[in-house]
């Protein structure tokens, strides 16, 4: 062993002997309980960033933990390899998809592999492999036979810089969530997953998930949008046929001022045959590409058909508008509008000139008279409404309700947000989509036996931009039945292949099927699985969706995919910027910034090597973009993959975010130095170790194995319960330093400790563990640390040998004195007296009373 800790020379040592042995390689084992720790995997962009760091350090530490609480350890790694960046870099480097991805994967990799997480690589998965894809191939085949799959000329969120459909939880403010660029509206024809039909058990089976974070599940459930409600039936005046509508609130429906129907409601395609302004209307709003920004300058626009339904209640005349802010895609495509109650219902009333009547007065408004250019969107007693005035709105909804009843005019409906998932992508870089079109028309699947549907290869560069699909005559043009047919030319949304991924871990070389029922019985569900918060609406709906997908087809169990999700924080870093010409910002490295702080600390300027005044943005999320991220091989070679795993675990709790300060990495760094050299010394004095009779120990001594097994039992809390890993190192670190001023004054000393010693490296090892395999090895004769169990506390060692007791004279403290549990008072007396500490201070002083608290307090009354 030497002196001097050299992480370099140790990890490279550790991880090779772990590569050469498979020491994390796992099978089915029924004789131990199971655990499979997951984190999200990475799309191979070229470098891991800080953030891939933080994800994957958690989860290598709960692993390792949990295999040496004695458990079967599946933790997985792959590649969510196919996707729209490789396309762009293939653009912009002359290059191809394929060969771009597959140098990324290899250097990622080896980077992974260089932080010493314990996969087991034998299950390692890449997306963009036939033998992967197939697989997703053909379980769309499976849910296209079910009716749970079809395509349709759909209004489509259009990025015309990625030239690709976005699906919903894909834009982001009216922006694309990957460039940031303006979306268009567009109408083309696209696949869709009826991810509708599992909205109800979505949103119900959030309740099952008591250890996903809270924030998580209220994202999902107001995606979802679940509301109960009522339709309700307005007949069309003169006429047989009927206006559906839905609304949450029929307390106001004696406000009702309009209908408002959607330009793709059948009851407005029925009148645009006769009507020449309608149709002209209906097909403007139909068919042409609007940005979110265009949109927003015609919302509330309407044209009125001059046709009335008849109040279900007064029997009045009511206008039916076509309306564009009414989608068609949410209820009915109508509503009853009460402008008087509804902001949507207000603004295009006040747009359009119609009449506003209040028939609600809230508690918080005195004269319903003063009310002037506003709605009231909250509930209260009814007014203006004949019968029902005076209800409240529990009792206005049920009278209501009754009086619509008596002619079947109503009843209850519950109707959801969520729209179906549209999976179509006009890309090349993506799984194809295995359907064809034959000649008369129809949509038939790619034969089972033709599957996989391979992407074809691309040898030389050309424009990627186009649908390089559809350009590819040859490979479009097939034979099905020995009909001619033409390939679909879309490919999948590459959610498809991040959404069922975790269930192929459990058997990535299985031949039979899509998943091994066996092998997935055994591993699922998920136990602990990592990823950031910005998956919650995308990733981790389509995750649960998938899954419901596959038990429904008897593929696995269980209602959810995981039982527990960290979704950890952001990693931060001081970022700084010049503002250019055109007001840009130009990021700018802080290694080439000088900076000037005041006494606390605090950055007051900062210039540039010309000196020019650089502006300090402060700590903000690491990014390439804003060119304050940190390289990982840089803080690895410095000061090794133990240190970075340590002060990521050690900076922040693992929700917050993490600032990267390297104050913080060097203080880390030194921890490490001290333990290794208080280590070395400890071996270095070739003692014989012999077991300790904990009774024959002295106070110094037992006051050791007390700080020791309370440390035990707190980290065990912190890491398995609490997930605070952040305040376990921090009592690990406690304990090293006790251990470090610990007097070594005879042999008993020198066992106690190795004792504490082996316990720290165990702990320490889950966040540290090329370290820990380096000192165990050295410390018990070339054990192996691998195999070793996790410290367990003993009771017995917790309880109190010694008690500190406040000393006071006349009320005031004048010290305090630690003096055995199992003394008596007269004992306690005389040893608190004849201390070194009392005696001067009572010398000759008349004491008039003594008062005594057991454990806690001594007080001497003097005169």
């Amino acid at each position: 062993m030497e002196q001097e800790y050299c992480p370099k020379n140790i990890e490279i040592y550790v991880q090779k002997y772990w590569k050469n042995n498979k020491t994390f390689h796992v099978n089915e084992d029924n004789t131990k309980e199971k655990y499979y720790c997951l984190p999200m995997l990475p799309y191979p962009s070229g470098k891991l960033h800080m953030g891939h760091v933080r994800n994957y350090t958690i989860s290598d530490v709960i692993s390792r933990h949990q295999r040496m609480l004695g458990k079967n350890v599946l933790q997985p790694i792959g590649w969510d390899a196919f996707g729209l960046p490789a396309e762009e870099a293939s653009i912009k480097n002359n290059t191809i998809p394929s060969s771009w991805t597959y140098k990324n994967i290899k250097y990622m990799k080896k980077q992974l592999e260089s932080l010493g997480f314990s996969y087991d690589w034998s299950r390692e998965i890449t997306t963009c492999k036939p033998e992967y894809y197939k697989w997703e191939q053909w379980f769309f085949i499976q849910l296209y036979k079910k009716k749970l799959v079809y395509k349709k000329n759909s209004f489509v969120n259009w990025c015309p810089y990625d030239k690709t459909v976005l699906a919903n939880e894909q834009v982001i403010n009216g922006c694309c969530w990957r460039c940031q660029s303006t979306v268009k509206i567009k109408k083309i024809p696209q696949w869709f997953i009826k991810i509708r039909n599992y909205a109800e058990s979505l949103h119900n089976d959030l309740k099952k998930l008591k250890n996903w974070p809270e924030k998580v599940k209220s994202m999902q459930k107001n995606w979802i949008g679940r509301s109960k409600g009522f339709e309700i039936f307005f007949n069309i005046k003169n006429s047989n046929k009927k206006i559906k509508i839905f609304t949450t609130r029929i307390d106001t429906i004696m406000g009702v001022t309009y209908i408002a129907i959607s330009s793709s409601h059948q009851f407005a395609k029925y009148l645009s045959k006769k009507n020449e302004v309608l149709k002209k209307f209906i097909h403007e709003q139909n068919n042409e590409n609007f940005s979110k920004e265009e949109i927003e300058k015609i919302k509330f626009k309407g044209i009125n058909t001059n046709i009335f339904v008849l109040h279900p209640i007064t029997r009045k005349n009511i206008p039916i508008w076509i309306a564009n802010f009414v989608h068609h895609e949410y209820g009915t495509g109508a509503v009853m509008s009460v402008p008087g109650h509804n902001e949507n219902d207000w603004n295009f009333a006040i747009k359009n000139n119609l009449k506003i009547k209040y028939v609600i007065q809230p508690s918080n408004v005195e004269d319903i008279k003063l009310v002037k250019k506003t709605f009231l969107s909250n509930k209260g007693i009814l007014i203006n409404s004949g019968e029902f005035n005076q209800l409240n709105y529990y009792n206005a909804t049920k009278a209501i309700k009754k009086k619509l009843s008596e002619n079947k005019n109503i009843k209850t409906k519950i109707v959801y947000k969520l729209k179906d998932w549209c999976i179509s992508r006009q890309r090349y870089w993506g799984t194809p989509i295995p359907m064809a079109t034959m000649d008369n028309g129809q949509i038939v699947p790619i034969p089972e036996k033709d599957l996989p549907v391979l992407l074809p290869e691309i040898k030389n560069h050309f424009d990627l931009s186009k649908n390089s699909l559809n350009n590819l005559s040859s490979w479009s043009t097939i034979k099905i039945d020995n009909k001619s047919a033409i390939r679909e030319i879309d490919t999948f949304d590459t959610f498809m292949e991040s959404s069922w991924y975790y269930a192929r871990y459990t058997c990535p070389n299985f031949q039979e099927g899509i998943i091994d029922p066996i092998a997935s019985k055994y591993w699922l569900p998920i136990d602990q699985y990592i990823g950031g918060i910005e998956h919650a609406i995308m990733h981790l709906m389509y995750f649960r969706f998938y899954h419901k997908l596959l038990r429904d087809f008897k593929f696995v169990e269980f209602d959810e995919p995981a039982k527990n999700l960290i979704c950890q924080g952001m990693v931060l870093s001081e970022a700084f910027y010049q503002i250019g010409k055109n007001n840009q910002h130009h990021w700018i490295n802080k290694s080439n910034v000088y900076i000037k702080k005041n006494i606390k600390g605090e950055i007051i300027n900062a210039y540039d090597k010309n000196g020019k005044k650089v502006i300090y943005a402060g700590m903000i999320k690491m990014s390439k973009s804003k060119n304050n991220g940190i390289e990982p091989e840089l803080i690895i070679n410095h000061f090794g993959a133990d240190t970075i795993r340590l002060f990521i675990m050690f900076a922040a709790p693992i929700e917050s975010s993490l600032e990267w300060r390297e104050s913080g990495l060097r203080g880390i760094y030194r921890f490490l130095k001290k333990l290794w050299k208080l280590s070395f010394n400890y071996i270095q004095m070739k003692h014989e170790y012999k077991n300790i009779d904990f009774n024959s120990l002295n106070i110094k001594q037992k006051k050791m194995y007390h700080l020791l097994h309370k440390t035990i039992a707190k980290v065990s809390d912190d890491i398995s319960r609490r997930k605070s890993f952040n305040t376990a190192i921090s009592t690990i670190m406690e304990l090293v330093n006790a251990l470090k001023k610990f007097q070594l004054e005879n042999e008993e000393d020198k066992c106690i400790m190795k004792d504490v010693l082996i316990s720290i490296i165990k702990m320490l090892y889950p966040f540290t563990p090329h370290l820990c395999f380096t000192l165990w090895e050295n410390l018990t004769n070339n054990c192996l640390i691998d195999n070793e169990q996790w410290p367990v506390f003993q009771e017995k060692f917790l309880l109190k040998t010694n008690n500190i007791l406040v000393v006071q004279i006349n009320g005031k403290k004048k010290c305090t004195i630690e003096i055995p549990n199992n003394l008596t008072k007269e004992k306690i007396l005389f040893y608190v007296k004849n201390s070194l500490l009392l005696k001067e201070k009572l010398k000759n002083k008349n004491i008039k009373k003594i008062i005594y608290i057991p454990k806690k307090i001594i007080n001497f009354v003097i005169l």
